[in-house]
């Protein structure tokens, strides 16, 4: 066998655990590695504008395919510009390996320039954050962090200095196998037993799902019309659990609608099926509550439980359906979904008064109309902010259709460099950038990144000129906004300029034909629209303690606005209620 250099070996390894692409900003420390995947088949170094990019981009990547998926940074700076991307993919429970190139070796620790040491800033959002000094240490060290990156569901960094990456690796070294996937987890007979007795002895269940449901949409289903249990959502489970749901009341949180609050406060027994649901505001105290998750840190440290489940949802409920009676009555389901179907019913009216007529354009119009037009399997990238409310409310899914976003870290700025990495995955699949204008322009750079590769992502800008997420909590808590205002450029100028296909919209009349002609487009678009500031700025009867970033620390409804083509379902579910 041929020697090799450390790096050399670095990227052998990446590419022997499935990586294809490594996202970055070459530099210094980190060309002795760039250079190796310059000279390797079967990856490819993806050149970003700026590092955090490169950390969403992979982070879309691992969260889309389950897969890992990788980046890195040049010393101090460039690993520092990582950090804000792996905190959301190690929240999100994306397996990624972030590569922090070092300063040399012989520097450390004396204040060289550049230095930081990432083997400890890196250390919160990471599950393996460890320095290789030694080139001994490789490949041990870097299979140690890719186990843990795969095996754990989220981040592990390997800090490299250049000078260690630029050496012969020892010819003599341990390689194993890689783990790839992760197992199923399946509880103890003594767990499903005891849930089993506590579904039987309840009048009344309800099932509020998330994330951890993908692949068990079959099963809840099943589930739900075993127990006649309505069933919610929290947002990272609406892309999982919502579509094909006649037992679908809605979603609860801040960004909630329908009756999923009712539905958890006013059932016997409430479980929760692979979800870490932030907002205890919104979860009941005076109910059974079961949690069934995968991650056994997750257990109870959100609300106080009666029985804690430690297994994936979908090994779970296979156990547990056949050793639970069937339910036959259907009262209090079928009163949640019409309680469902009148609150949806309610609020729709609230954004459709001449909305075809209103400038600047509703949000919610946007929204809409996006939702019409976008690709039956398409991806939809979604802003921290407002645009989590109008994907949270307007997207339909239906099994094909993916939605990501920063939905358990809440950065802004994520739209777009996510989705940068969905679309390297796949060129033909369309992929739809959800942005809001703060968001967007504070990465922008990142569009010629579109340019360059020509990555045919389609842009939507939701341009209100404000931070208006941050005008409503400060309303709501009596404050006068301050600070959240923007002055705007034409987006649409920026985007042609740079040699992609841009469109402004001001109008209602005219941005069901942009987005066609955008989505048309071959290559990547920004389709710019001008939307009203003002939209959901007085949210009705919301107390001012009940807002802090995107929790309520007390409060027992959630925002209006319309729900778009969700009325539509919870109507046609309603035609399964018998009549009295």
């Amino acid at each position: 066998m041929a020697k090799q250099t450390v790096a050399e070996q670095f990227v052998d390894i990446l590419v022997r655990a499935g990586v294809q692409r490594l996202y970055g900003v070459v530099g210094d420390s980190l060309n002795p590695v760039v250079d190796a995947v310059r000279r390797t088949s079967g990856i490819d170094w993806i050149q970003v504008r700026h590092e955090e990019v490169a950390a969403f981009a992979a982070g879309a990547e691992a969260q889309l395919t389950g897969k890992l998926a990788a980046c890195a940074g040049s010393c101090g700076p460039g690993n520092l510009h990582l950090i804000n991307g792996l905190y959301d993919a190690h929240r999100s429970m994306a397996p990624v390996l972030a590569l922090a190139s070092h300063i040399p070796s012989s520097e450390i620790g004396t204040n060289y320039f550049q230095e930081t040491h990432p083997d400890r800033l890196f250390a919160e959002c990471s599950h393996y954050s460890e320095l290789i000094s030694s080139t001994r240490q490789m490949p041990r060290v870097l299979q140690t962090a890719i186990q843990h990156a795969i095996g754990q569901s989220g981040v592990a960094v390997v800090s490299l200095p250049g000078d260690i990456a630029a050496e012969q690796a020892p010819e003599r070294t341990i390689e194993h196998a890689l783990v790839t996937s992760r197992p199923s987890v399946r509880p103890g007979d003594a767990e499903i037993d005891k849930l089993a007795r506590m579904i039987d002895e309840a009048g009344k269940v309800t099932l509020f799902c998330g994330s951890g449901t993908a692949g068990a949409h079959a099963e809840v289903m099943e589930f739900a019309e075993r127990v006649k249990a309505p069933v919610g959502h929290a947002l990272r489970g609406k892309e999982w659990i919502q579509y094909d749901n006649p037992y679908d009341v809605g979603m609860s949180g801040l960004l909630g609608y329908g009756a999923a609050y009712e539905a958890t406060h006013e059932c016997d027994l409430l479980i929760l099926l692979g979800t870490d649901f932030p907002y205890n505001a919104f979860l009941p105290d005076d109910v059974k509550i079961v949690q069934v998750d995968v991650r056994p840190e997750h257990l109870g440290r959100r609300t106080k439980l009666d029985l804690a489940v430690w297994g994936d949802v979908r090994e779970t409920l296979r156990s547990l359906i056949p050793r639970v009676r069937e339910k036959t009555s259907r009262k209090f389901l079928d009163r949640m979904l019409k309680k469902h179907a009148d609150a949806l019913e309610g609020v729709v009216k609230a954004y459709t008064r001449n909305v075809e007529k209103h400038t600047p354009i509703h949000p919610e119009y946007v929204a809409s109309i996006l939702d019409e037009e976008a690709a039956d399997d398409a991806i939809f990238t979604v802003d921290t902010g407002m645009c989590n409310v109008w994907a949270a409310r307007y997207l339909s899914p239906n099994g094909r259709r993916r939605v990501i976003g920063s939905f358990s870290h809440g950065s802004m700025a994520n739209a777009l460099p996510q989705a940068i990495g969905a679309q390297f995955l796949d060129r033909r699949r369309q992929v739809v950038s959800m942005s809001g204008d703060g968001g967007f322009s504070m990465l922008m750079g990142d569009f010629l990144t579109l340019v360059q590769y020509d990555l045919p992502v389609k842009v939507v800008l939701f341009n209100n000129s404000s931070l208006s997420m941050v005008e409503l909590e400060m309303l709501v808590s009596g404050l006068p906004s301050y600070g959240t205002t923007y002055r705007n450029p034409d987006f649409a100028a920026i985007a042609r300029a740079a040699g992609a296909h841009g469109v402004r919209v001001e109008k209602p009349k005219q941005l069901r034909s942009a987005l066609r002609d955008a989505f048309k487009h071959k290559g990547p678009a920004l389709v710019d629209v001008v939307t009203d500031p003002n939209a959901l700025s007085i949210p009705p009867k919301i107390s001012a303690e009940m807002v802090s970033g995107f929790a309520l620390s007390a409060g027992k409804i959630v925002l209006d606005g319309g729900v778009g083509r969700m009325l539509q379902m919870a109507r046609s579910n309603l035609r399964n209620v018998p009549r009295r």
